[in-house]
This record gives C-alpha cells, sequence and structure tokens, in this order.
C-alpha cells in the first residue's frame, strides 16, 4: 500500500481561527475516497466542528493528528457561520457531518465492494448498528470491534485489534471513540493500519444502533444540532456547548 502523502485532488484548503479546512462537497468527498482505494492510497480524512477546534487549540495529540491528515471537512453548521462573519469562503453545502453521509458512502461501498471495518463504541453497539446496516445495504461488507481496549500503543490489547483489522484487509477504517481518544488513537496507530481510508466518525454506530438519540436531520442545515444533544445529555455536554465555544474570542 502506497504511504505516500501525495493529497486528493478534491478540495482547496483554506485557514479559519488557527485551523485548516477543505472547501469539498460529498461529491468531492466521494472522489478522494474513490482515489485513495482505486490508486492504493494510505490517507486519514479528518473533520472540524467547534468541539475538535476547541481541543486543537488546547490538546497537542489533536495539533498532531491534524498535522497527519491528507483531508479536512467541516463538520459542523457553527464553522461555517463563522467563515462566513469572517468572510471566509465556505458555505452550506460545505458542511458535511456523518450521519448525512454515511448512507450514501454505504450505498457507494456495497456497489464497489469496498470492506468496511468499524472500531468504537461499547461492547455489543457496534455490532447491533452493523446488523441494521446489513439489512439496509444487502451485500455490504462490514466488521466491528469495539472501543473498549486499552489503547497503550504496545499493549497486548492494542495489538490484538491492530491483528483484528488487518486481518479483515478494510478498504476503509471508521474509528468511533470519542474525541480526543479516537484522533489520538489513528495518529499513534495509523501506519499500522493496513486501510486505504481512515475517518474519526465519534457517536455515529451510537445513533445507528439506537443508543444515542440521533438529532432530527432538519436541525442540522439550521446550526441547532447542538441544542437537541445538549437536551438529551446535559450533565455531559453542558461544559462543551456552553463553556468551549467563548474561547473563539480568544484567537
Amino acid at each position: 500500500m502506497n504511504r505516500a502523502r501525495e493529497k486528493p485532488a478534491a478540495g482547496s484548503s483554506i485557514g479559519l481561527l488557527g485551523v485548516t479546512v477543505h472547501r469539498v462537497t460529498w461529491d468531492d468527498l466521494k472522489a478522494a475516497i474513490t482515489e485513495a482505494v482505486e490508486t492504493d492510497r494510505h490517507w486519514i480524512i479528518a473533520h472540524h466542528n467547534l468541539h475538535s477546534m476547541y481541543l486543537y487549540h488546547h490538546d497537542a495529540g489533536m495539533r498532531s493528528f491534524y498535522s497527519r491528515a491528507e483531508l479536512v471537512h467541516v463538520d459542523g453548521m457553527s464553522l461555517i457561520l463563522l467563515a462566513k462573519m469572517l468572510g471566509r469562503p465556505l458555505s452550506r453545502s460545505h458542511r458535511l457531518t456523518w450521519l448525512d453521509w454515511i448512507r450514501p458512502l454505504l450505498a457507494e461501498a456495497t456497489r464497489r465492494r469496498w470492506r468496511i471495518f468499524y472500531l468504537g463504541s461499547r461492547p455489543g453497539i457496534a455490532e447491533r448498528g452493523a446488523k441494521i446496516l446489513r439489512r439496509e445495504f444487502p451485500g455490504l461488507v462490514l466488521d466491528t470491534a469495539h472501543g473498549y481496549f486499552d489503547v497503550r500503543r504496545d499493549g497486548a490489547e492494542n495489538r490484538a485489534v491492530l491483528e483484528t483489522i488487518n486481518r479483515f484487509r478494510p478498504n476503509l477504517l471508521l474509528v468511533g471513540m470519542g474525541m480526543p481518544r479516537q484522533e489520538e488513537w489513528i495518529a499513534e496507530n495509523a501506519e499500522q493500519v493496513r486501510a486505504h481510508v481512515i475517518f474519526s466518525v465519534g457517536a455515529l454506530m451510537d445513533y445507528i444502533a439506537g443508543a444515542a438519540s440521533t438529532p432530527p436531520r432538519w436541525l442540522g442545515p439550521l446550526g441547532l444540532e447542538w441544542l437537541f444533544r445538549l437536551l438529551s445529555d446535559p450533565a455531559r455536554l453542558w461544559k462543551r456547548y456552553l463553556v468551549e465555544p467563548w474561547f473563539v474570542f480568544k484567537l
């Protein structure tokens, strides 16, 4: 597998409040994923929202992860709105959140016979979500492993996880262990993973499996998904949505 750092053809990069994002639509993202698989690349495709931007400015591990990513798309209407306020060239078409593009991606993966591995969620949740997706997309090649393991790079559990992933030979690896754990795991282990594209996907499979409440999709374009999530889990998310965003005024 070619591990050279050639960048995807799709998407021009722009700076936004100290981070770099790419101006990509779903068609651009699909083209980049296809390019990676068909040309035998080894790319990381990341995303930024307001929470990840906060972590980027406060966590060296997150900065290391983003420095390794070949493509960083926008996931979060708040960044689109901030970009408009700052005169940066981002529009609503550049906001790509996993809940909106996972099913188009799986349809494409089924058609092209791409192999997908999902790593993350609590024991039992990932496979529950996978069963739902396999029913929805007959022929989908998808396997899973839960994210509750010792992530120390040289630990026995981490080595076993890497062996399981590589034995499956995925084209796409989705890592859903929450920020910043998933990003730091990817940064530390990407060179050991034989996959064409590695993604960080957060709580994606929890939503698909019904283990977390899914925001109505019409809230996304209005920039109000954060409010739904906050009301669904205030004890865990109050700081993320009510305290962290103020850091942008210090940039």
